[in-house]
């Protein structure tokens, strides 16, 4: 099993009163798999997606339960250890890649920066790899788009950078959270599509955390189903799809354009 979540739960402590935001998630992964979590803003599959991650460590927030990926328990684990994992092992694509990318340094210099941390290879090395990592994402003319900086660069060439940067320590895990919200529909497309293909030549799980149940639809295997923090609904995605058991699941699927299942 790459990856056994087990009864965690997220309380913040910023308020007059501690308010949970995830109430006993549970959720096993094995290599390769690709799994959605789906739900509302405030559903608490963000919340979820970054403690597996290792990225919630403000200490106005009490974690509890195991997140064991290669039974090293990110909730657990010193610095030390999930800065091994980070970018390595496990990586992470967010909603809005302007705020990820650095609007200073060149994309190049960008897509390296796991190698820079996890590697010992030469610069003509890591200069190969990252161009490699940009074509592999079907980017054109990646000689222009490694020396260009992230505003010379449309949104969808921007997403497609970080899915570089994601890919080329070739992680075990890539959580893709609301990595298609700021593109238009074709984009996104585009996006799912390629999250498929390199996950499946890459051997990668893929969680992908999305409100769109049409984009999860097209990419998962699996989904899961959160409101308020809680897991109403799991299963197979065809038959979530087909036949939704709770109320919640049904709203939201009537409330998406119903657009058939694509082969991507």
């Amino acid at each position: 099993m790459l990856l056994q979540v087990k009864d965690l739960n997220i309380e913040f402590h910023d308020h007059a009163r501690p308010e949970t935001v995830v109430h006993h998630f549970n959720l096993d992964m094995e290599e390769g798999e690709i799994v959605g979590i789906v739900g509302e803003s405030g559903s608490g599959k963000s919340m979820s997606a970054l403690a597996i991650a290792g990225l919630l460590s403000r200490k106005d927030i009490t974690k509890t339960g195991n997140i064991l990926f290669e039974n090293i328990d990110v909730l657990n684990a010193s610095r030390v250890e999930i800065r091994a994992i980070q970018g390595n092992d496990i990586a992470m694509i967010f909603q809005e890649p302007m705020t990820s990318l650095n609007p200073l340094k060149k994309i190049g210099w960008q897509v390296e920066e796991s190698l820079r941390i996890h590697t010992d290879y030469d610069k003509e090395t890591r200069k190969k790899m990252a161009l490699d990592a940009l074509a592999a994402v079907e980017l054109p003319d990646v000689e222009r788009v490694y020396n260009s900086y992230p505003h010379n660069l449309s949104g969808g060439m921007r997403q497609r950078v970080m899915i570089a940067s994601a890919f080329i320590n070739n992680p075990k895990l890539l959580i893709a959270d609301e990595p298609t919200t700021a593109l238009d529909v074709t984009i996104q497309a585009g996006i799912v599509k390629l999250l498929k293909k390199l996950g499946r030549e890459k051997g990668t799980a893929i969680l992908f955390i999305s409100h769109d149940l049409s984009l999860v639809r097209q990419l998962c295997s699996r989904v899961i189903v959160m409101q308020n923090g809680y897991v109403v609904e799991q299963g197979m995605t065809e038959e979530i799809f087909t036949c939704p058991k709770e109320d919640y699941t049904k709203r939201l699927i009537a409330a998406i354009p119903q657009v058939p299942k694509t082969e991507v």
